[in-house]
């Protein structure tokens, strides 16, 4: 096995739990947008186009019609700011992949293929194939289970009932585990988590995600100036 393909193959086999908690949640997605009126080609075509699990889920949850255009996009854009730190994050390791491909790769950023490639940069140098190994199946499986959800519509029943619409946030739990350095790690989770709740208490929309994502980069900062000034 060329190490093209074992990279893929590694990839494939890291993500694949997540890949098995995608399902309910793209289904969940699917029968959300499905009970909005849009039609099984209109809420593929949006998880193709937009390809944004928490900015989709945002955006169907506000969906009426006339559309708010304009408060759909900036609300968008707000859930999605941390993507700018996940990509600052990632640039640091994405050498040996061609710069024409960075496009691909960006697009392909998701909270859990930025996640497993961080992982993976720990322990060896990030290559596309383990990259496309993580990612292509992920979009994959969204792009199919949130069509399949649209298609059987109210169906389903309501996966909340269930326990299911958890599985997003106990499947980054989890990932989030593998990060573990000890109290660092703990402080880092700890501000990010408590500034995010409180922002979600005092304020209405996703500005939690904001707030949280950046006091634990900050805190992450103030810690690492505190050691390499000791």
């Amino acid at each position: 096995m060329n190490s093209r393909r074992r990279d893929f193959v590694t990839g494939f086999a890291a993500v694949a739990p997540v890949v098995v908690a995608y399902i309910p949640i793209g289904l969940l997605w699917g029968t959300l947008a499905a009970s909005k009126g849009l039609s099984p080609l209109e809420a593929l075509l949006m998880s193709v186009v937009v390809f944004a699990g928490s900015a989709q889920f945002v955006a169907v949850d506000m969906w009426h019609d006339p559309v708010p255009v304009l408060l759909l996009t900036l609300t968008a854009l707000i859930v999605n700011v941390r993507h700018v730190l996940m990509s600052a994050s990632l640039s640091r390791h994405i050498d040996a992949i061609p710069r024409a491909l960075h496009p691909i790769v960006a697009y392909f950023l998701t909270d859990e293929s930025w996640a497993l490639a961080e992982r993976r940069a720990l322990q060896e140098p990030l290559t596309l194939a383990f990259y496309l190994g993580v990612s292509l199946p992920l979009a994959a499986t969204w792009w199919i289970a949130t069509g399949v959800g649209a298609m059987l519509g109210r169906a389903l029943g309501d996966p909340s009932a269930i326990g299911l619409d958890f599985a997003f946030s106990a499947m980054f739990i989890a990932i989030l585990m593998g990060f573990w350095k000890g109290p660092s790690t703990a402080g880092v989770l700890a501000m990010s988590g408590a500034v995010a709740a409180g922002t979600y208490l005092a304020f209405d929309g996703p500005w939690y995600i904001v707030t949280g994502g950046i006091a634990g980069a900050l805190y992450a900062y103030s810690t690492w100036r505190r050691g390499a000034e000791a």
